[in-house]
C-alpha cells in the first residue's frame, strides 16, 4: 500500500469513528507506529486531522470557531509572510475590501502609506489599525458585532455591501477545500463573506496551511469565485496544485 493511499483510509476511520489511535493504526496496517506518526503528522499539515496524545481527532469534530484573541498567536510566522505577498495585490490606488481575520489585520498593518486608498471593512480590528492613516479613507460597516470575531454581521451589514464595487477583496476563511469551497462555522458570518466575494471585481484569500482540507457548517463560495489564494510553504504542492485546478492561482509564500 502507498503512503497516500494509507493516509486516506486513515482520515476515513478518523472520520467515521471519531479519531484514531497511533498503537491501532500500526496493527491495522501492519507499519511502525513512527510511519503512523509521521502520517497524522502530514494529515495536520493538511488542516485535516489534530494530532491528540496516542493519536488523532478530525478536524470537523473539534466544533468550535476560535475567537480572535486565541487566534492572534498561532502560526503567526505564516500569516506574516501571508500578508507580505499579498501587498503584491494591493493597487496603486482604488478601493479595497478586507474581511474580518487575524492575517488580514496584519495585511492592514502593512498596507502601503505611499498612495491614496479607499478601505471597506465590518471588522472593529482592521478599522482600529486604520482609523488614523493620513492616506486612507475608510469606510466602517454597520451591523450586529460578534464578539468572538469583532466583526459586524447581519442584513444592515449585507445591505451596505450590495452598494459597494471594490478593486479587490481580501477574504479570510476558516475552511477551504475543492469540494465545498470556502467554509466558516458561523452562517451570519458566512452571509457577509459570500456579500464581500459578490462586491469585488477580484478576490484574494488570505488562509493558511492549516485551513486546507477543512469543510465548516456554513459555505461562502465556491473556489470558481476566487482569483487568487495565499498561503504558506507549508501547503503541500500536490494539494495547492489541486486547489490551482478548480480555478484560483495559488501563492505559497
Amino acid at each position: 500500500m502507498y503512503a497516500t493511499e494509507r493516509q486516506q483510509q486513515i482520515l476515513e476511520l478518523a472520520r467515521r469513528d471519531g479519531r484514531v489511535e497511533v498503537k491501532d493504526l500500526a496493527e491495522s496496517f501492519d507499519v511502525t507506529t513512527e510511519t503512523v506518526r509521521r502520517d497524522l503528522t502530514l494529515l495536520e499539515r493538511r488542516g485535516i486531522l489534530r494530532r491528540t496524545h496516542g493519536g488523532a481527532i478530525p478536524v470537523e469534530r473539534l466544533g468550535f470557531e476560535p475567537a480572535v484573541a486565541d487566534r492572534e498567536g498561532r502560526m503567526a510566522g505564516q500569516k506574516e509572510r501571508i500578508a507580505k505577498a499579498a501587498l503584491d495585490e494591493v493597487p496603486d490606488g482604488g478601493a479595497i475590501l478586507l474581511d474580518a481575520g487575524t492575517t488580514t489585520v496584519r495585511l492592514a498593518e502593512m498596507l502601503p502609506t505611499d498612495r491614496e486608498l479607499t478601505v471597506v471593512t465590518h471588522a472593529l480590528t482592521v478599522a482600529t489599525v486604520l482609523a488614523t492613516r493620513p492616506n486612507v479613507t475608510l469606510h466602517l460597516l454597520g451591523g450586529t458585532v460578534r464578539g468572538r470575531t469583532l466583526a459586524a454581521v447581519g442584513a444592515w451589514t449585507e445591505q451596505a455591501l450590495r452598494d459597494i464595487y471594490a478593486d479587490v477583496a481580501f477574504v479570510g476563511t476558516n475552511g477551504l477545500t475543492v469540494e465545498h469551497g470556502l467554509t466558516t462555522p458561523d452562517l451570519a458570518e458566512a452571509a457577509v463573506k459570500r456579500a464581500i466575494v459578490h462586491a469585488a471585481r477580484r478576490v484574494v484569500v488570505l488562509a493558511d496551511h492549516t485551513k486546507f482540507g477543512r469543510s465548516d457548517l456554513a459555505h461562502v463560495a465556491p473556489l470558481a469565485d476566487v482569483d487568487t489564494v495565499i498561503t504558506d510553504l507549508d501547503l503541500e504542492p500536490e494539494l495547492a496544485d489541486e486547489v490551482e485546478a478548480a480555478g484560483p492561482r495559488v501563492v505559497r509564500a
